[in-house]
């Protein structure tokens, strides 16, 4: 899957987001510790993830924004 670390990101994004509604509506403290816990693995796996993804690009410094090609009349 091409996007892998992007939906990892997601997930504990929402895992994260999720225990901060929970613990603000006093739900069970083994829920939320558990919930937390998890959530911290994600986070873990999900940076090491990125930094070992294998994406490789033509694109250089030098090509700028993708949407708005720069040009010598830009300049």
């Amino acid at each position: 899957m091409k996007n892998r670390p992007i939906l990892l990101l997601i997930i504990t994004s929402i895992i994260l987001v999720l225990v901060t509604v929970l613990s603000y509506f006093n739900v069970q403290f083994p829920l939320v510790f558990y919930l937390t816990v998890i959530g911290q693995v994600f986070l873990i796996y999900t940076v090491y993830s990125v930094l070992t993804n294998n994406y490789k690009t033509t694109k250089t410094f030098d090509d700028w924004y993708e949407d708005h090609p720069i040009g010598d009349e830009d300049l």
